[in-house]
């Protein structure tokens, strides 16, 4: 398959290659495009050849489900069962921005969508280039990561086109991406709103919209997750590098000296090393390439960086790969979410 590469600006969108990327859509193609978050793979959400292709183009399990992207809050009631009153608060602070809620679907989204659930995950976007993507693709584009499925999602076009080029019919590169997390996914089905995925919106923002207590999956931090997932990134493997990734935590009086007598053992063994620290360490370690993922207190700039560092070791062909832990409260539990099911939750705590 050829893919067509076109470039948007943001704030000034080329309505031709906007309406052109519809008509892909429409037909049952699949777009790339760039969102607030990560780069997503879109295709038409109410036709299930589209989302068996976006299943098929990211080699991705088909039990995982599907966020629907929609520009218009009015669009929602085609797709959704009930509209809970929860839902309606959050969508009036949040929306269009990154938090994904999870309602009963109706019986126009297609089970292919769901991965078989009678859920659907809902999303509107901020950014202005899938905004109007999606308007002009007919309002309903299902979406995950534009990436192959397992490895760290794309925040910039470089790496859609890495993954993608060849599986999907267009890639609209619109820049890298502001926030470099996905979404926030809260289940709003029940009595008490449940996050599902942790991300840059907070339980703490949430539960000060609803005056009330959220729950949060207790698998969030931990490997134990057998139950069917009920949203992306809750059982299988995300996120990851190539190489082997290690999870350090404790005090850097600790964590430093640990990692230099791992980075030098695995030099020894002829393996490449590579280290995610922060500001406040990097000149410490000794690795063959040492990122700085921003200040430790600055969780909106490792946010940010993180995937984006994990494909540089990607490129630079590192072998074994050891980050320093963060704080996991707060945007925190996003970033050690990702961080942890990259690492296919190897850790050792000093």
């Amino acid at each position: 398959m050829d893919t067509c590469i076109v470039t948007i600006d943001e704030n000034n969108i080329d309505a031709d290659k906007i309406a052109k990327a519809g008509e892909i859509i429409k037909a049952g193609g699949l777009v790339a495009f760039p969102t607030e978050t990560v780069y997503g793979l879109g295709g038409d959400a109410l036709n299930p050849h589209s989302s068996r292709r976006i299943y098929e183009a990211k080699g991705r399990p088909s039990d995982n489900p599907l966020i629907i992207h929609i520009a218009k809050w009015q669009d929602i009631e085609k797709i959704v069962a009930e509209i809970p009153d929860a839902a309606k608060k959050l969508a009036e602070r949040f929306w269009p921005g990154p938090l994904t809620m999870v309602m009963k679907k109706s019986d126009a989204v297609p089970y292919e969508t769901t991965g078989g659930l009678d859920t659907v995950a809902v999303r509107m976007p901020v950014h202005r280039t899938a905004l109007k993507f999606i308007e002009a693709a007919g309002g309903y584009i299902a979406a995950p990561s534009a990436n192959i499925s397992g490895r760290p999602s794309p925040t910039s076009a470089k790496y859609v086109i890495e993954d993608m080029s060849g599986r999907v019919d267009m890639i609209i590169d619109g820049g890298d991406a502001g926030i470099g997390l996905e979404s926030t996914i809260v289940d709003v089905t029940g009595e008490v709103p449940m996050i599902l995925r942790p991300g840059y919106i907070t339980d703490k923002m949430i539960e000060e919209t609803l005056d009330s207590k959220v729950e949060t999956d207790p698998t969030i931090l931990s490997s134990d997750c057998k139950e069917r997932p009920k949203a992306p990134g809750m059982r299988y493997r995300h996120y990851a590098p190539k190489g082997t990734l290690l999870i350090v935590g404790g005090e850097a009086e600790k964590v430093v000296p640990f990692i230099n007598k791992r980075t030098s053992e695995d030099k020894n063994k002829g393996l490449k090393t590579g280290v995610i620290g922060t500001d406040e360490n990097i000149e410490k370690y000794n690795a063959d390439s040492v990122k700085s993922v921003g200040k430790r207190e600055d969780e909106e700039a490792i946010a940010h960086r993180l995937y984006a560092i994990l494909r540089e070791f990607d490129d630079e062909k590192v072998e074994a790969i050891y980050s320093e832990s963060f704080d996991d409260c707060g945007l925190g539990q996003a970033i050690m979410n990702r961080l942890l099911k990259a690492a296919g939750h190897q850790t050792i705590d000093l």
